[in-house]
């Protein structure tokens, strides 16, 4: 009986997933902490339909302008969009209480002020122009949408990894602590599996060498990711929702720098 109803648990994990990482209203209900993890399990593959949104819009510029740079913007616009800007919001937070010199606690309240600090405008400023420049680079090379697919892919499956049973939450409360530690680590490597899998099947439309190509770049955008989640750690104690979204934006850019070799 208890694996049948994790089974019937995986449809309310995706709504959640959806609900939590883009501006869908979807139905959810009552989610208790294995549904939770559920829906951290499943953000890549909600990150795979926000990047193939992201995509059309990218192709669509394209056609109208013939443009690789508007193109570019208005895919990373959409993932803005779709996301209400919350990750980019997270990231500017992140980058504030990382450059802020304040004991813990007083950077972790730093992270929750509404205004965004020096660091965090110069932080998204560079981000936000390295994603731009390399899509524009990967639509240049006629692989674009493949590569805004695989960086939503990269972004969302480092919210998997950090929500695994070794990484703490930052705070007694918030998002952060509801989902720390709730996706197994056999699921979050399952997860990891099947996100390189799927960034390989997408980059093998174009053919084997950017198959190998969208593999490494979901490789090298999460191991950019997992880096910035170690110095959160040891900096904040764990994750909140704002490390969370930073770590969205990190993943992706990697991805997305890895995608513009020619």
């Amino acid at each position: 009986m208890r694996p049948q109803r994790a089974f019937n648990g995986w449809p309310s994990g995706v709504r959640l997933s959806i609900g939590t990482l883009s501006i869908l209203r979807v139905r959810i209900g009552d989610a208790d902490r294995p549904t939770a993890g559920r829906a951290m399990a499943c953000a890549p593959l909600v990150g795979a339909g926000i990047g193939a949104t992201a995509a059309a819009v990218g192709w669509a510029a394209s056609a109208y302008t013939d443009s690789t740079f508007l193109a570019a913007v208005a895919a990373v616009t959409t993932c803005a969009a779709v996301t209400r800007a919350l990750h980019l919001d997270g990231l500017a937070d992140v980058a504030d209480g990382l450059g802020s010199a304040k004991p813990r606690e007083q950077a972790l309240d730093v992270m929750k002020q509404s205004d965004i600090g020096p660091f965090g405008v110069v932080t998204l400023l560079l981000v936000l122009s390295l994603q731009i420049a390399s899509l524009t680079s990967a639509y240049a090379h006629h692989r674009g949408a493949i590569a805004v697919i695989v960086a939503a892919i990269t972004g969302r499956l480092a919210v998997t990894v950090a929500c695994t049973p070794r990484v703490p939450s930052a705070r007694p409360t918030g998002l952060g602590a509801w989902v720390a530690g709730s996706v197994p680590t056999r699921t979050a490597a399952a997860v990891a599996f099947l996100s390189l899998a799927a960034c390989f099947a997408l980059g093998a439309i174009r053919g084997i060498p950017d198959a190998i190509l969208a593999t490494a770049a979901c490789a090298v955008g999460a191991t950019a990711a997992v880096t910035l989640l170690r110095r959160c750690i040891a900096r904040f104690g764990g994750i909140t929702g704002d490390v969370l979204g930073a770590l969205v934006e990190t993943g992706a850019a990697g991805a997305l720098l890895v995608m513009a070799i020619r």
